[in-house]
């Protein structure tokens, strides 16, 4: 019956402390309002459910995204801290079974010159501790928590690897345009050049409209130079990102690049599952609440039972042969008392740490909504500037053809062209740049939903 008291007034004490109370989830206020365009609740689809080789169609950077997976160096250190991780949670889960060692020993003993007596032990020993306040489940659970952390990690690395060779690719791929629009110009410029020395000869252009074509030319061309330097800059960055040494980075071209038309966020609850970034700071959050578990757990005594068999010679101080059997059992309880202050500052911290990575947990959450709208709006505004680029070059382009037959068939100024040309030229790189600025909110938008690994 006493047995019976004790272990109901154990069980009273353990529940009000909360020891072996498992994880759970915080209470996030997760609602629409995350996303500040309109979302419907019932549209759980997100484009963060699309595997990498779905969204990004090309083969060629599909091929770059697969040696960066094998190959990149922050990815494969993500992969060793789950291994990592996973020994640690190994060993703890050992902390359940008995230590076990074998402990042999032999003696030698002679006094004052006499017979020396031998002895010896052959014997193994065993010490279990039991786990009756927590404090070996609770270190059993931060480990499966600070697993669960490093594989969040893991994937958060990924995604962001994805991302990032998808944007050095495609940034490539809109350096290659526009350095062909560049090129191009250059070409018109010389044989604008061409021209203007003829007129010259002709009498019909002066000599300040020659110089203002060639300085124009030179520009052209030191910016035909500056493109080149930004591909090779970012080639080889790639490569590095990559693990490979410093190449050329084979390539398709931006026109054929495909994408879908509309892209659906999902719910914002959805983050809590997809995000690895969010899932590693809710990981994070588990490992600091059985820490304080474990803070608490350090207030109690722990029990151990330990106990040795084996076989001897050696009885006392009487020295008997032949041997026989060694057997013995100890129980121990150890109950901190002069260390109390120390275990209530460990509380302490640790429960500061816990409701900190609860407030890091929730700015997590918030960041991931603000990446996504930043996103969104990003390729939305994109597709709106292109559809602009197109009717603003359209309409340069006739521009520039009127003024150069004005400037033929009648005395218009050299530097109208001049200024239709550079104006057309802009227009150009613009398009090129707002192509690449929609695709980049798409990356950016499926990375923000948690896709890509």
């Amino acid at each position: 019956m006493k047995k019976i008291w004790i272990c109901l007034f154990a069980s009273s004490v353990l529940s009000s402390c909360h020891i072996y109370r498992a994880y759970e989830h915080p209470e996030v206020a997760v609602s629409d309002s995350l996303y500040r365009q309109p979302v419907n609740a019932a549209d759980t689809t997100s484009l963060a459910s699309l595997s990498w080789k779905e969204l990004f169609t090309d083969p060629q950077l599909q091929q770059l995204i697969k040696i960066g997976l094998n190959h990149n160096t922050d990815l494969n250190v993500a992969r060793l801290k789950v291994k990592e991780a996973e020994a640690l949670l190994i060993t703890s889960r050992l902390s359940y079974l008995p230590s076990v060692s074998l402990t042999p020993q032999g003696t030698l003993t002679s006094k004052d010159g006499s017979k020396t007596s031998k002895t010896y032990n052959l014997a193994a020993s065993a010490d279990w501790e039991i786990d009756l306040f927590g404090k070996l489940l609770n270190s059993k659970r931060g480990a499966q928590a600070a697993l669960e952390q490093s594989e969040a990690y893991r994937q958060a690395v990924q995604t962001q690897l994805v991302a990032t060779i998808a944007n050095s690719y495609y940034t490539l791929l809109m350096l290659d345009e526009q350095l062909d629009i560049t090129c191009r110009t250059a070409e018109t410029w010389n044989e604008s050049v061409r021209t203007m020395k003829a007129l010259k000869r002709a009498g019909q252009a002066t000599e300040m409209a020659v110089a203002q074509s060639e300085a124009s030319k030179l520009s052209v061309d030191a910016s035909v130079l500056s493109i080149k330097r930004q591909i090779n800059e970012m080639e080889n960055s790639l490569s590095t990102l990559l693990g490979m040494l410093p190449q050329t980075i084979g390539r398709s071209t931006l026109q054929a690049q495909e994408f879908p038309d509309s892209l659906s966020t999902g719910v914002p609850l959805q983050l809590l599952s997809r995000r690895p970034d969010v899932k590693q700071s809710e990981a994070q959050l588990a490992v600091a609440y059985y820490a304080t578990n474990s803070a608490r757990s350090a207030f109690y005594p722990s029990i151990t039972l330990s106990g040795s068999a084996g076989w001897t010679n050696a009885a006392g101080a009487v020295v008997t042969n032949p041997g026989q059997w060694l057997l013995s059992a100890v129980g121990s309880l150890v109950q901190p008392l002069f260390n109390r202050g120390k275990n209530i500052a460990n509380l302490k911290i640790a429960k500061a740490q816990q409701e900190e990575a609860l407030l890091n947990f929730r700015q997590s959450l918030l960041n991931a909504g603000a990446e996504v709208n930043d996103a969104l709006v990003q390729w939305q505004t994109a597709r709106q500037r292109i559809l602009l680029d197109e009717q603003q070059t359209a309409s340069l382009r006739s521009a520039l053809r009127s003024s150069e037959l004005l400037m033929k068939h009648s005395s218009q100024n050299y530097l109208e062209v001049l200024t239709a040309r550079q104006s057309l030229l802009q227009a150009e790189l613009d398009a090129a740049t707002d192509r690449f600025d929609e695709i980049q909110g798409v990356i950016n938008l499926y990375h923000a939903l948690g896709g890509g690994y």
